[in-house]
């Protein structure tokens, strides 16, 4: 089972530049039963190497930025921090609401994008763009045990003029020290499992190398639409979150 979520999950993070989190964090919740900080804490660990061989797969292509990776990654990996502390003080039930809302209205982001005029950003806002991005992409990863490419991306694309294939390659290589960053700090706070990383990694190896092939195959606008729409069904399941009842979350 771990072998086939780290594949799922590599298939979408090489199709969607997104660090799979999306996916694998309810696969790691409902099918090998760990609760939603361990989850979050081991998608930042297998994100490490979804950024890696995904970027490898983008810039074999010709579509990686690695300027505006490295100016995104300065400021992602010290916000990454802060995001997985912040997520660690949360309760379970407001940290899957949050992980909802925030994939939710990163897909209405992306659907807009086709009615938005098209941007001609000066060098020096893209720069600020692209920092101001890392920071918030940085902490989101660490708080939602995500990549951070549903930041990222968004961003490049409707802020900066990226092309969606550029601005997937570029998010996937600032996941590698932003992953690492979060993960540690999740393995302080106690929330990982190492049981499970092997298989997990095995399937993301292989899942982002060909999810990366496939979405050069794939129009700038049928990554947009499948990119949106599995963040609106991960995300309406999510924003089901029941609060639990007061005894319960008073004996937590």
């Amino acid at each position: 089972m771990n072998l086939l979520i780290g594949l799922l999950a590599g298939l979408f993070g090489g199709i969607t530049g997104g660090g799979g989190g999306i996916v694998s964090i309810p696969l790691m919740v409902a099918f090998l039963k760990l609760d939603q900080h361990a989850a979050h804490g081991i998608s930042l660990v297998a994100l490490v190497f979804t950024g890696l061989v995904g970027a490898i797969t983008y810039a074999i292509h010709g579509t990686l930025d690695v300027t505006a990776s490295i100016l995104m990654a300065l400021t992602a990996v010290a916000a990454a921090r802060a995001g997985a502390h912040f997520a660690h003080s949360l309760p379970e039930w407001k940290l899957k609401r949050s992980f909802g809302g925030y994939l939710i209205l990163v897909a209405g982001l992306m659907l807009s994008k086709p009615f938005l005029p098209a941007l001609h950003t000066p060098a020096a806002v893209r720069i600020a763009v692209l920092l101001l991005t890392g920071a918030l992409a940085g902490f989101t990863s660490g708080m939602m045990g995500v990549g951070g490419g549903a930041i990222m991306i968004p961003a490049m694309v409707l802020l900066a003029g990226f092309d969606q294939h550029y601005a997937q390659g570029s998010s996937l290589l600032v996941m590698v020290p932003t992953g690492m960053t979060g993960a540690y700090t999740h393995w302080k706070l106690g929330n990982m499992r190492t049981e499970v990383l092997p298989g997990l990694i095995g399937g993301i190896l292989i899942g982002t190398f060909l999810g990366g092939t496939v979405a050069h195959f794939l129009s700038d606008a049928a990554l947009r639409f499948i990119f949106a729409a599995l963040l609106i069904v991960t995300g309406v399941r999510y924003l089901k979150t029941r609060r639990p009842a007061l005894r319960e979350a008073a004996s937590r």
